[in-house]
């Protein structure tokens, strides 16, 4: 990210432009900001490509399809201006480093990190191409990898620019010499297939650090992509067959982005769950995707509700199983108290009173008891997270708030406020779209925003249902759902524990 340049415009449209987050074939990206704070990525495209005859118009139609993009593994496009004096289309500005910046980095990618990222790139480019979109330059650098998956940005408007005479004129390529298919590289019609085999160069390169077709002028790059073979023999060998697959010359011969996810959930796959899984639908989040930077251990598929591996169609998070030991606590504390008001009395009476008044303290410290007992026979605090394709439901013994996913706008689980550092104090808390009647017991003071704590025994581990719950949040709230880092911390800690 860098600042603005004096040349820069200050607004477009209606978002304030910040800073600059990056430069392409097609134009220079900003951060926008709107009125109510929302960040965006700005993409403000070439003057001399959008003085380009009918490119107003392709764009135009582009965009439209882009904004139909679905899928949890794409910033979706959320506002655009074909008719400005400077077109521009803006996206959900996600916060995450890119690929090519990561591998810098840390280095490559091991096995289990390489498929998550497989499956999350081939899911997007699933989503993408279902609208009949072709991203056309899926390179590392337009892939931020975040905390939970990939996602994949600036797709749906390169199209637009072909056939633009301003581009040979100029000298720009829209495409990424050495990620580019052989058909793009030659000037041949580009399909869906294209790509998929810029998925493959993407993935080897985040295997080895390299691209496939090595490095060098754009000349050479280009006949390297269309004539020479891929080097793959850093390639884990568990996925070499599949990234081959994407990188085969002929478009035809390639795999497509379904075909993909169903080789790396195949029973041949290298650390594959132990169940074959079937294909993940289309807003479900891949097993596979749900920690591309992190280990995912087979045995979490086997006994926990993540996604796409036999997902339930409910998920239930039951936590706060602790008995009400505050009013226990405030029986036997006043049952103390009596007995040694009546005990310190006691010295200042002769002893026949004295008994009276030891038969009363034995009198209150039975009932003390019995009013212990009878507290603690109480059933346990219950509270209740359900999860459905449908609604969010949260109950606290006999009481319930229940939405519809469609009126849910965002949705955390966060520390409590008091329980900062205990893994065992959270809270469900979700903003509305409008205002509905919320039960006391779940009301936060701030309008139309909802919560519920969830409480642990001190018996219970709570990493399972908080695993479930996070898995549960992630398929159903989709791009609802706001991963708190706490919770990712206690996830990752408890993955590391169980490795």
């Amino acid at each position: 990210m860098q600042q603005l340049m004096p040349e820069d415009p200050a607004s477009i449209g209606p978002y304030r432009l910040s800073a600059r987050l990056g430069e392409g074939g097609m134009g220079q990206v900003f951060l926008g900001v709107s009125r109510s704070g929302r960040r965006l990525a700005v993409k403000v495209i070439r003057s001399q490509i959008a003085a380009d005859p009918g490119f107003r118009e392709r764009f135009r139609r582009e965009v439209a399809a882009a904004r139909s993009v679905g899928g949890f593994w794409t910033a979706p496009i959320v506002d655009a201006d074909p008719d400005g004096a400077m077109p521009w289309v803006a996206s959900d500005y996600i916060e995450a480093p890119d690929l090519s910046s990561l591998v810098h980095d840390r280095g490559p990618l091991g096995a289990r990190e390489l498929r998550s990222l497989a499956a999350g790139l081939a899911e997007a480019l699933e989503a993408i191409h279902r609208t009949g979109l072709v991203h056309r330059d899926l390179k590392p650098s337009n892939i931020l990898v975040t905390g939970d998956g990939p996602r994949v940005i600036d797709f749906g408007i390169s199209k637009a620019a072909e056939g633009a005479t301003t581009l040979t004129d100029t000298g720009l390529v829209i495409g990424t010499p050495g990620f580019m298919s052989p058909e793009q590289a030659s000037g041949g019609r580009v399909g869906p297939s294209s790509d998929i085999f810029s998925m493959g160069a993407v993935l080897a390169f985040a295997a080895t650090g390299d691209g496939p077709f090595g490095e060098g002028s754009v000349p050479a790059l280009l006949y390297r992509v269309v004539h020479d073979e891929p080097r793959l023999d850093r390639v884990p060998d568990g996925l070499r067959g599949v990234v081959a697959g994407c990188l085969e010359k002929a478009p035809e011969r390639r795999p497509s982005a379904s075909q993909v996810l169903d080789r790396l959930n195949g029973d041949d796959a290298e650390e594959a769950a132990p169940r074959p899984a079937p294909a993940p639908g289309p807003d479900a989040v891949p097993a596979t995707a749900t920690a591309p930077l992190m280990e995912v251990d087979a045995r979490q598929k086997q006994d926990e509700s993540v996604p796409g591996v036999s997902a339930p169609d409910v998920v239930e998070v039951r936590a706060g199983l602790v008995r009400q030991r505050g009013k226990a606590a405030t029986v036997w504390l006043w049952g103390m108290v009596i007995g040694a008001f009546l005990m310190l009395s006691s010295l200042f009476v002769e002893w026949a009173g004295r008994v009276w008044f030891a038969a009363f303290l034995a009198l209150g410290f039975v009932m003390s008891m019995v009013a212990l007992r009878f507290v603690l026979r109480l059933p346990p605090l219950q509270r209740v997270v359900t999860l459905t394709g449908e609604r969010l439901r949260c109950r606290v013994q006999d009481l319930e708030w229940s939405s519809p996913w469609t009126d849910v706008e965002r949705i955390t689980v966060k520390p409590l406020r008091n329980g900062s550092g205990n893994e065992r104090q959270w809270e469900v808390s979700a903003s509305l779209r409008r205002e509905v009647k919320i039960p006391p017991a779940f009301v936060t003071g701030v309008k139309n925003r909802a919560a519920m704590p969830l409480e642990f025994d001190e018996r219970e581990d709570p990493l399972p249902a908080m695993r479930r719950l996070d898995d549960g949040l992630r398929r159903f709230a989709g791009k609802r759902y706001a991963r708190h880092v706490a919770l990712a911390a206690l996830l990752d800690n408890g993955r590391d524990r169980r490795n």
